[in-house]
């Protein structure tokens, strides 16, 4: 559908700059399939045959790698709410439910309009993601964001498939590597992309009432595919995960 390319506009009565869109083309799909492919590949090495010895950093790193890469789907599934992974609806519906499913068997469908309900109404009431910003702390507002979030069918299902999984693999392993990160990720995901930018206060001006944390490129790939770059997605929702940071180029 849309992508960014390095051009930029000011916008009237804005500190920002908007990264002008351009047709997506294919990459959003080979850049989606990557991020699938790339969990699917490395939680199948780390299930059938990776033996770790957790007195090495070894394991522990791997863990990090697929919270990483379950990030990776969660934000894939995002991208596909906004349109930005195919200008083809079918598909980029299709590989929206399909990441979301992975993580954990989130359900597009059911998550597609809370999310667009978060970016109309953000840090109100009606904002599904948004618990008393300038008061709440950490846990409850993450219970909140859980409650609002994580069905029953869904710990029915991953309980089913752990317990499918044990049969076929080591048990540590299914737990290592394939539930903790899920867990991981989820807080990742509620820390660096909830949180953080919606917490407190807001300027009266800042019309997304998000904040966003220095520019830094490195980290901002590394902690949440650059969505630590919030007020960005916010003001420019149109552009995929791989292209936002060059909205932070152009603040």
């Amino acid at each position: 559908m849309l992508q960014a390319i390095s051009s930029s506009v000011s916008l009237p009565g804005s500190a920002t700059k908007r990264v002008r869109p351009a047709p997506l083309g294919r990459k959003g799909v080979v850049v989606a399939l990557g991020v699938i492919g790339l969990w699917a590949a490395l939680l199948t090495f780390l299930l059938a045959f990776y033996q770790p010895d957790w007195t090495t950093p070894w394991p522990y790193l791997l863990v990090l790698l697929q919270t990483h890469l379950y990030t990776g789907l969660f934000i894939t599934a995002h991208d596909a709410m906004h349109g930005v992974v195919s200008s083809n609806q079918r598909l980029n519906n299709a590989l929206g439910t399909l990441a979301a499913g992975l993580f954990a068997y989130n359900w597009f469908p059911r998550m597609l309009p809370k999310h667009h309900a978060h970016h109309r109404h953000v840090a109100t009431e009606e904002d599904p993601d948004f618990h008393d910003g300038q008061h709440a702390g950490f846990l409850p507002w993450f219970a909140r964001f859980a409650w609002n979030y994580v069905t029953w069918w869904q710990i029915v299902l991953m309980a089913a498939t752990y317990n499918v999984l044990k049969l076929y693999f080591p048990q540590a392993n299914v737990i290592a590597f394939w539930m903790i990160p899920a867990v991981l990720a989820t807080l990742q995901l509620f820390f660096f992309g909830t949180y953080l930018p919606h917490r407190g206060s807001h300027a009266p001006d800042n019309a997304h009432k998000s904040r966003s944390q220095f520019r830094h490129h490195a980290w901002a790939f590394v902690s949440c595919y650059f969505f630590g770059y919030h007020y960005e997605h916010h003001d420019q929702p149109y552009l995929p995960w791989w292209r936002l940071w060059r909205a932070k180029e152009t603040a």
